[in-house]
């Protein structure tokens, strides 16, 4: 194997990795999403209440973008 097979490998196992990273990430706002009533945030907040900030900052970071975006749009 040449050196430029290894980076085009090294590229392609890269941008894979991103893909399948960014599939996970949708399908995770997907999910959060789908907690539309206040009972239903209310219950998701006591879960995530169950675990540490560093094991939430991305789902709380995913739900307070998705609760802005609610706001916005009935603005």
């Amino acid at each position: 194997m040449t050196r430029h097979d290894l980076s085009v490998k090294s590229l392609r196992s890269s941008l894979a990795t991103r893909r399948a990273a960014r599939l996970q990430r949708q399908s995770l706002e997907r999910q959060l999403a789908s907690y539309t009533t206040e009972s239903d945030r209310i219950e998701l907040d006591a879960i995530l209440s169950r675990h540490t900030s560093e094991e939430t900052t991305e789902l709380r970071s995913i739900i307070n973008r998705q609760a802005m975006d609610r706001l916005l749009r009935s603005a």
